[in-house]
């Protein structure tokens, strides 16, 4: 049994480090290019040095992704592209293109190269041929069982590390390479501009009756009938450890801080739990659950884990989320009144009893005993989303907290 590395995802600098303190061994981020969520915040060079930097100090590796499927355009902007990601040394890079993996290989040798889920990586022949290739690592396709998963283990070397998505967002098509957003909006999904159709509603319409709407499942306000549930395997980390996985990953590069955070932990706790003693996993299993509910979530699902899918798998009603708690902000610095900073994500006002969430598992609740802006007003609320205040909770807390305000159930 193989101790997995916990792979968390960083859309913007502050998710990473959040990541980084919430459990990730390592993070994934993306370029302002050549990935696939164009649509994510992304980060600059800069942002990069500074993120790899980071985690660094805290022993933790970061890969960047730059897994298009590269066009002729593509080619000379990837070169200088890698050409500068060879300067600040990340961990790997995460490519799908047969082309952009050579270009990898020519400009910068030293630096990891991991196959992206995007190649379709659905065989031991397939994770042999990168391996001959100079492959260090390669991301199972989501259409894998675990009894998949265990015989290319056992197909492959030993130094070929194999990278699976145990959590997050399910794409209706295999592997994450989709036509459906460049048919309806011309935004190619395989180049990193996915408008997310498989979450649209759908209703057929018969040749000679245009106009007249017939629901494609049992519900007569049509039915999203490509809208997956969310993986989880929170309550199998057993099988997973035993399928002989090197890397388990969680999805989410357009993921809030919140989201990272609960997450991460949940996924570290379970994973080190399970590995002091399998008992004190299953004793603890009713507090992962309910950790795991607390981010927004489509229910869940086991995926092709163990074996394919049915209809149970897909959500014909709604395409939204469950959310359970309202991400307010991140504690930053301390200031000279003992109040703590953060840059507001959503309102909350003086009186309030609110969460602070913290790396260790704890769940605090506190009440806001004041909150005063950058020059030191005093306000009644935080009304306006990224404004920078300084917030009074009535206890000593430390960077990266997270701040969190539970919602009433529906």
């Amino acid at each position: 049994m193989r101790y997995p590395e916990l792979l968390v995802p960083a859309s913007s600098l502050e998710v990473l480090k959040v990541a980084v303190i919430f459990g990730a061994d390592a993070v994934y981020i993306g370029g302002e290019a050549f990935g696939l969520r164009a649509k994510a915040k992304n980060f600059s060079m800069e942002e990069m040095k500074e993120g790899i930097a980071f985690a660094h100090e805290h022993e933790v590796r970061v890969y960047v992704t730059a897994n298009i499927l590269a066009h002729n355009y593509d080619l000379e902007g990837v070169r200088t592209y890698l050409e500068e990601l060879k300067e600040i040394k990340p961990d790997a890079l995460i490519i799908a293109d047969p082309g952009v993996f050579t270009i990898a290989k020519e400009v910068c040798p030293e630096i990891e190269l991991h196959i992206s889920t995007q190649a379709n990586n659905t065989n031991y022949e397939t994770y042999l041929f990168w391996h001959r290739l100079g492959a260090k690592r390669v991301v199972s396709a989501r259409e894998l069982s675990l009894e998949e998963i265990r015989q290319i283990r056992d197909k492959i070397p030993e130094d070929l590390e194999i990278e699976t998505f145990v959590h997050g967002a399910m794409c209706i098509s295999y592997s994450g390479r989709c036509l459906l957003s460049n048919y309806f909006t011309g935004r190619d999904a395989n180049q990193g501009a996915c408008t997310h159709p498989c979450r649209w509603k759908y209703a057929v319409v018969e040749e000679q009756r245009p106009g007249e709407y017939l629901p494609v499942y049992e519900n007569d306000r049509g039915t999203y009938i490509f809208n997956s549930k969310d993986l989880c395997m929170i309550e199998h980390i057993p099988d997973i450890l035993a399928s002989g996985i090197d890397s388990l990953k969680i999805e989410g590069r357009m993921k809030t801080a919140l989201y990272v955070a609960t997450v991460a932990r949940t996924y570290r706790k379970a994973i080190d739990d399970y590995q002091k003693d399998p008992k004190l996993y299953e004793e603890n299993m009713a507090w992962y659950q309910e950790q795991i509910s607390n981010c927004t979530y489509r229910q869940f699902t086991t995926g092709f884990f163990y074996g394919k899918p049915d209809e149970t798998t897909q959500i014909y009603d709604s395409n939204t989320y469950v959310r359970e708690y309202t991400y307010l902000g991140i504690i930053g610095e301390r200031d000279e009144r003992g109040c703590y900073q953060i840059s507001q994500r959503n309102k909350f006002s003086v009186g309030e009893t609110i969460e602070v969430m913290k790396p260790t598992g704890d769940n605090i609740l506190v009440t806001v005993k004041a909150i005063y802006d950058e020059d030191g007003n005093a306000q009644e609320s935080a009304p306006h989303p990224k404004q920078i205040l300084y917030v009074d909770l009535g206890m000593e807390l430390e960077p990266f907290d997270i701040l969190r305000r539970q919602e009433p159930a529906s």
